[in-house]
């Protein structure tokens, strides 16, 4: 997993100059330039190396000196003098700062004093981040626009909930009606996005979804009644059965693959893989609530083939082969990582493959710009996202059989929340069960067995396409 690349921006109102060199310390010298019109002298200020100060007359007192003598308008000399001290601040300016570029100024033992790599990337994204693995899964789903609008409105509420005290209840029972409407004005549109064989399955979840115990009317009620507590517990409920009917509308991928992929093993849709870690060093995982310590524990992952088909084709075969049973992981502290494989030839060499937000199909062997707002369908900055290693041959192919679970944290994130290397690794799913396990995991605990508990009947193989 490649490092990020990242630089120091530093901002002042001042002319500042940092120049930093990571294998040794250096003491970067900023010098800041004042003009101070009412003494008439311009001041250069080294702030850790000393002060350099080049000091004229007083502007007014020369121009009347030199006018008197030589006959000039008082006015016309004190403009000339203005003008040249000005000059001369910007070569004095000029001056420094070659000098500190051309010699920077050590100082041993001052580690304290020294500037690290920069931990921020100046971007501002206009699309909001799932934060989330079933936030990014459920707006993955290339489902009917209708449930789509419905799915926003009530997403809208999730980010109202988190306003401390005052909460706009208003604003809320607002979202739940004009999603109401919607599910009930667009009822056949709805409905019709189902195919036949599921219809009575998509009857029953759009039923559920208007009068159920979960459904909006329901949370309607608990909006009315100020409990943001029940609020919260109705508006996860509301939206699973939207994810329902909106994973009856894709059956299938909503897009044609290029033929130069159609050799590679593809998932058509959702799958889920089951793992059984085990600790390697004979200790135990932490409790469950109530429970015992476990010698083993249990991860499940989703994978979502709608925008990632070839990498997760690729790595549901390698489960139902069998090729994780038995894997040592290793540990980062951004990542969970297993090893190389013993067997090369296991799985396929997959083209990097990501779907950039608001695209209907992914793009392959080519990363996204993050800093230009190109974001993923499939962001990597979340807790526990499943992502495939680079390929050791070139970075526009994904690793045949390495993968990694990715511990994202905020505080080794950019300005904009966002991971150093989003957009620059094929995501294909994320941890939805058991994400706790994840930050006990050490190096050296194994992946005792792999099993895709769901979504085998999605997957096609290379000779039966």
């Amino acid at each position: 997993m490649a490092l990020p690349l990242s630089s120091s921006i530093i901002n002042s109102h001042k002319l500042s100059v940092t120049v930093s060199i990571q294998k040794h310390h250096f003491f970067s010298t900023h010098f800041a330039f004042r003009l101070d019109q009412g003494r008439g002298h311009v001041t250069a200020t080294a702030r850790h190396g000393g002060h350099i100060r080049v000091r004229c007359k007083s502007t007014q007192n020369y121009a009347k000196d030199v006018a008197y003598r030589q006959g000039f308008p008082t006015n016309l000399y004190t403009s000339i003098i203005k003008h040249g001290m000005k000059k001369l601040e910007r070569l004095i300016a000029v001056i420094l700062i070659v000098v500190q570029i051309a010699s920077p100024l050590p100082l041993v033992d001052w580690d304290f004093w020294s500037i690290s790599p920069a931990e921020g990337v100046l971007y501002s994204p206009d699309t909001k981040v799932p934060r989330t693995g079933e936030l990014a899964l459920r707006r993955a789903i290339p489902a009917n626009t209708n449930m789509k609008a419905i799915q926003t409105s009530l997403e809208d509420i999730s980010f109202l909930l988190r306003i401390p005290q005052r909460k706009p209840y208003g604003t809320m029972e607002g979202n739940v009606k004009k999603a109401l409407k919607i599910a009930k004005d667009e009822k056949d549109s709805i409905l019709a996005s189902i195919p036949a064989d599921l219809k009575e399955k998509g009857s029953e979840l759009y039923a559920s979804l208007i009068d159920g115990k979960g459904g909006l009317q329901a949370l309607l009620q608990c909006i009315k009644d100020q409990d943001p507590d029940k609020v919260s517990v109705g508006l996860a409920s509301s939206l699973d059965t939207v994810a329902e009917l909106e994973l009856l509308q894709a059956p299938g991928l909503s897009f044609l693959l290029p033929e130069q992929y159609l050799k590679y093993p593809r998932l058509t849709g959702r799958g889920t893989v089951e793992f059984t870690i085990e600790k390697g060093d004979g200790s135990t995982f932490s409790p469950e609530a109530g429970g015992e310590p476990r010698k083993t524990a249990k991860i499940q992952v989703v994978l979502d083939g709608y925008s990632a088909p070839l990498t997760t084709g690729n790595f549901a075969k390698l489960v139902i082969d069998g090729a994780y049973n038995g894997t040592k992981l290793s540990c980062t502290d951004q990542a969970v990582l297993t090893d190389n494989g013993n067997d090369k030839s296991a799985g396929y060499s997959v083209p990097l493959e990501i779907m950039p937000s608001g695209q209907f199909e992914p793009l392959y062997r080519t990363t996204l710009s993050v800093q230009d707002g190109e974001l993923p369908v499939l962001p990597l900055s979340v807790y526990g996202a499943v992502a495939m290693a680079h390929s050791e041959v070139s970075d526009e192919y994904s690793a045949p059989y390495q993968f990694f679970f990715y511990l994202y944290d905020k505080r080794n994130a950019g300005l904009g929340g966002l991971s150093f290397d989003e957009g620059q690794f094929s995501v294909f799913g994320y941890s939805t069960t058991g994400r706790d396990i994840l930050s006990q995991i050490k190096t050296g605990d194994v992946i005792q067995s792999a099993k895709l508990v769901e979504g085998q009947d999605r997957l096609l193989l290379p000779n039966e396409s």
